[in-house]
């Protein structure tokens, strides 16, 4: 236990560094950065009011990583209704001008099924880096979904990493996701 004297010497030191130049802040440690794979340079990046920020940030790293961004907004922290923003970052997908497209609003939640209402679209909802390479790897997806509000940046970025530099695994999974396809046609033919 810490003597009287001992607190009193503490808090004198603690008093005088109030007064003086706060020290250097810590070097930061860089965030890996994905390196833009050839087929997939296009990023379509959109986020309602709650993944403003994120998105922000995302699209900052993935220009750092030379990816060409197709920002669809929102530009504001202003309150907007994210079937827009999702829907817009889906149609670049779904029309080829971007292979790849990432969703940001709180829970990621209401952008994948918005998403996912436009044909040719596989969106994807992924809270880790598991579930960001088995939506690539096994489902082919083509558009990734974040909730801005059930994980942090650090996860963020990971996931986004992750989901960007896996390959999609083909083999025993092309069937499955050709069956998503068909699904898909069904209800276009009948409509």
């Amino acid at each position: 236990m810490a003597t009287e004297q001992e607190i009193r010497e503490l808090v004198a030191r603690v008093v005088d560094g109030l007064g003086a130049a706060p020290p250097p802040a810590p070097a930061e440690v860089a965030d890996p950065v994905p390196t833009a794979p050839p087929t997939a340079v296009d990023v379509a990046i959109g986020a309602d009011h709650g993944g403003f920020a994120l998105k922000e940030r995302i699209g900052f790293k993935l220009k750092q990583a030379g990816f060409t961004v197709h920002d669809c907004g929102t530009n504001t922290a202003e309150s907007v209704d994210y079937p827009d923003y999702a829907h817009a970052v889906a149609r670049l997908v779904a029309d080829g001008t971007c292979p790849a497209g990432i969703v940001v609003d709180g829970a990621g939640i209401g952008s994948a099924m918005v998403a996912n209402k436009v044909p040719g679209v596989r969106a994807s909802l992924c809270y880790d880096v598991s579930s960001a390479r088995n939506s690539r790897e096994h489902n082919h997806a083509n558009v990734l979904t974040l909730g801005a509000g059930l994980i942090g940046d650090a996860l963020a970025w990971q996931i986004v990493e992750t989901w960007l530099a896996t390959p999609w695994g083909e083999g025993r999974h092309a069937r499955r996701v050709d069956k998503i396809t068909d699904i898909e046609r069904s209800y276009r033919s009948t409509s």
